[in-house]
């Protein structure tokens, strides 16, 4: 640092006056919040008052209004931004939209955050009613969305702000399959984020912009392939992986920040359970002289600030007559990790997609497969609630039958186990049908293979040329997370129960339900 200085010094009496001088900036940001305001349990899942005050939960709004106040006085400069998906995830998310959300981060102050596929759950009319709300900006650079109207001259690519005098110029980049993973309407065109970014940091670059952030909902991968592949990006700000990344910590995906060339990469993995404070030291020309920083966990250290614990209370009155419902209960954890679903069977895939085939196995339905994306927390042993049941399937996405080629099948296998080494959510949690699948096979060439379903009450190689009759969700049969193959299948009904009332009514019947694993997946 002295060295710095002492060449800034020698370089000022060479320059006759000309200002050369560090810039530091701290980038305070979240990421996949997923409406999560009150504090969550160490499963990513609710967490009750007690446990809160016994010092058991971790994040909430009250507990990063503390933080964010904290970190701020620490930093001469500071910026607030969040890397996607507010939205989904909760109660609070199904009766408010996008309403909660905009109230919390307006109390925050955030600087602007980018669109996150959840962000289109509901369509383009709840991201423009957020967005009228909200008092930032909200970005999204790699669309088009000129035909959508709701967006249209409302959602930005890029902008500029201004922190201490200097410019900082934010841009969006939200998923490249975004109209697989939600319903961001027909008029609504997706795009490469490489050539979308590099396009916006040219225009800020003319218009003297020399700190450029990336708020990035993309995942760990996509954004070190965005790096690496553009000129003129400082940071990162990432999401959609809910990555991990840290200095400290053995469960770390990467070092925080993950450097590729000059870009500093960082993500604050989700849930509010970390509030990621990035310092970075910037020169004259706009390069970045130093990076560093941590995560810090919301743990029960973080004081909740009373005001944001009150309206938190209070948004939480109309939900608490269907939260507190015991439904069922589990005689162990249920396993619902994203990190072990989205890669092998786990107990909450094997849960719900026995629900789903019990629920409609005297229509003839014979096979069940439910997208792991779908499955969002684990649930603890003991009483459960419907709280906890929305917790883990918040979508409100309804049982669709439907009746496909058992070649059709075979591909949607396919497409389940073709992103796991991105672990995406498109990995196939299945009830009425056991298969392998090969990791050293590429993607879609034939990863899947001795696949078996029940036929006169034993295992028998499934036919491709028979017909089948199936159960899944009303978003993977029509073309979510990759499973296009539903779209034109026969006699399709997408408008059955609600999934998460199939579940806990499944659980209710077999109380006191026993978590398993029984091999109806095995990987080569």
């Amino acid at each position: 640092m002295i060295h710095r200085f002492m060449t800034g010094v020698a370089t000022l009496a060479l320059s006759a006056g000309a200002a050369m001088a560090d810039y530091s900036l701290t980038i305070l940001h979240t990421n996949d919040f997923h409406a999560r305001f009150e504090p969550i349990s160490k499963y990513d899942s609710g967490c009750s008052a007690d446990s809160n005050a016994e010092g058991k939960c971790f994040g909430g709004s009250a507990r990063l209004v503390t933080a964010v106040a904290e970190a701020r006085a620490r930093s001469n400069n500071s910026i607030l931004v969040d890397g996607g998906d507010q939205f989904q995830g909760t109660l609070f998310y199904t009766y408010y939209k996008g309403k909660a959300a905009a109230e919390m981060m307006n109390k925050l102050g955030y600087d602007g955050m980018t669109v996150g596929n959840h962000e289109f759950d509901d369509g383009p009319e709840v991201l423009r009613g957020f967005m009228d709300a909200v008092t930032f900006p909200v970005l999204m650079s790699n669309a088009d969305v000129s035909k959508e109207e709701l967006l249209a001259d409302t959602l930005m690519k890029s902008t500029v702000i201004e922190r201490g005098g200097e410019k900082i110029g934010l841009i969006g980049l939200t998923p490249e399959d975004t109209d697989e993973l939600a319903s961001p309407g027909p008029n609504v065109t997706f795009s490469d984020p490489v050539a979308a970014v590099q396009g916006e940091v040219d225009k800020l670059t003319e218009m003297g912009v020399n700190k450029i952030i990336v708020l990035s909902h993309s995942g760990y991968g996509v954004d070190q392939h965005v790096a690496a592949n553009t000129t003129g990006v400082d940071v990162i700000v990432g999401g959609h992986s809910n990555t991990y990344l840290s200095n400290t910590s053995d469960r770390a995906k990467g070092p925080y920040p993950t450097m590729v060339g000059n870009t500093a990469i960082v993500q604050a993995y989700a849930y509010g359970k970390f509030l990621g404070e990035l310092n970075v030291t910037f020169n004259d020309a706009g390069e970045i002289t130093e990076a560093k920083g941590e995560p810090i966990i919301m743990d029960a250290a973080v004081a909740e600030d009373a005001d944001t614990k009150a309206r938190i209370t209070e948004l939480a009155g109309p939900l608490e007559e269907i939260r507190q419902q015991v439904v069922a209960s589990a005689d162990a954890a249920i396993e619902g990790d994203r990190a072990v679903c989205r890669v092998q069977e786990c107990a909450m895939g094997n849960l719900v997609a026995d629900a789903m085939l019990d629920r409609v196995a005297d229509q003839g339905v014979t096979i069940a497969i439910a997208n792991s994306g779908g499955l969002r927390a684990s649930i603890d042993a003991g009483d459960v609630t419907m709280g906890e049941v929305l917790t883990v399937l918040p979508f409100q996405n309804t049982l669709s039958t439907f009746q496909v080629s058992g070649q059709t099948v075979i591909d949607a296998l396919e497409n389940g186990v073709s992103q796991v080494e991105e672990v995406k959510g498109r990995f196939p949690q299945v009830a009425g049908l056991k298969f392998t699948w090969d990791s050293s096979v590429a993607p879609n060439e034939g990863r899947v293979m001795d696949v078996m379903v029940m036929k006169d009450g034993a295992w028998a190689p499934i036919d491709p040329a028979a017909t089948y009759t199936l159960v899944s969700n009303n978003y993977v049969r029509g073309g979510g997370d990759g499973y296009k193959m539903f779209r034109s299948a026969e006699n399709a009904y997408d408008y059955g129960p609600d999934l998460a009332d199939v579940t806990a009514e499944y659980m209710a019947k077999n109380a006191p339900y026993a978590p398993y694993t029984d091999g109806r997946i095995t990987k080569k």
